[in-house]
């Protein structure tokens, strides 16, 4: 049974998941708020399907303002990079602009909040999918987001247990497809895979799912689902090497034939951060990034598909209308 939502406020609309989100639920005919900081890309934004509001997750005042008459609160926005020149600050933004909306919700009498956390706060399981059955801790994951969605996760948990949060978690898996304006780490790599400029790769597998898909398995969280719980939203698991060859074939190219070891690679990694830290733009290959390619990343989404009825298209789908989007936007030629 659908939930009634009255206004529901949407975080992070400017970013990829975010503006999915709004776009389904406005697709129903809902009322829609949505949050951005003044400084957000503004592509998203563009005719933008409800009310838009300005503020930081941090500041507190902004978050009770934009909180006023919600009724469901869809949590997405996050600081999602992988590589930042103090590492810490990612955490800190996480942790803080979790634990200040989430006290915002509860302040405003939020009904319903679905919380949008990530695989990374699951681990890895060698030989097999892992699922919600295997939480991480902030001593077993690789790098400072990983780190951060751990912290913001068990965050919200205890104010489930001690604050009576009525929130319900999901864990998106890697999504890809429209509107990936900046692009996620994951859209960088199809963007240069389908440009030509990665000739190599390196062993590893990811779950790749059409990011619309991770958007209406946020309704189905909200409709469906048990506060307290988690739920994987994910799709197909790929090898890496898999991923690149269905991306030559859309866009016409041959697929790189030769797997690098990792070992060589971390100097390089390490350079890139360096020059990195120099010019403030995010390196494409980093330490972490080499040190998470030695777990195959893949996910079971079992749970969801069972309690919540979610379903995903295929990735070569996904794939497909991800290189559209970026061709569209000038980003493939």
């Amino acid at each position: 049974m659908t939930i009634n939502s009255g206004l529901a406020l949407v975080t992070g609309v400017s970013g990829f998941l975010g503006s999915a989100v709004a776009s389904r639920l406005a697709s129903t005919g809902e009322r829609v708020r949505g949050l951005a900081r003044a400084s957000s890309p503004r592509a998203n934004l563009m005719n933008f399907p409800g009310e838009l509001v300005e503020g930081d997750l941090r500041d507190a005042d902004a978050m009770a303002r934009a909180m006023a008459g919600v009724d469901t609160l869809f949590h997405v926005a996050a600081d999602y990079r992988l590589w930042a020149p103090d590492p810490e600050e990612i955490v800190r933004n996480n942790r803080e602009g979790t634990r200040i909306v989430m006290e915002a919700a509860l302040t405003a009498g939020v009904k319903r909040i679905i919380y949008t956390s990530s695989v990374a706060t699951l681990l890895p399981q060698e030989g097999s999918p892992s699922d919600e059955t295997h939480p991480a801790s902030e001593d077993t994951v690789i790098g400072a987001y990983k780190r951060s969605k751990v912290v913001a996760e068990r965050l919200v948990e205890t104010m489930i247990r001690e604050c009576n949060l009525p929130a319900v978690i999901v864990n998106p898996s890697t999504p890809i497809g429209p509107r990936d304006v900046r692009p996620t780490p994951t859209g960088r790599i199809i963007v240069e895979a389908a440009c030509g400029r990665m000739p190599a790769f390196v062993d590893g597998g990811l779950n790749l799912v059409h990011v619309d898909d991770v958007a209406e398995g946020h309704l189905l969280a909200r409709d469906k689902g048990v506060i307290g719980e988690r739920y994987v939203l994910g799709g197909q698991d790929v090898s890496l090497k898999e991923m690149l060859g269905t991306i030559a074939a859309i866009v016409g190219r041959k697929p790189p034939k030769v797997r690098l070891p990792r070992g060589p690679l971390f100097p390089l990694a390490w350079v890139n951060e360096q020059i990195a830290g120099l010019t403030g733009k995010e390196p494409f290959l980093t330490l972490d990034s080499l040190r998470m390619a030695k777990h195959t990343m893949f996910y079971s989404s079992a749970k969801a598909e069972r309690d919540l009825g979610y379903r995903a298209r295929p990735h070569a789908q996904a794939l497909e209308d991800a290189i559209l989007w970026f061709r569209t936007a000038g980003m493939i030629r």
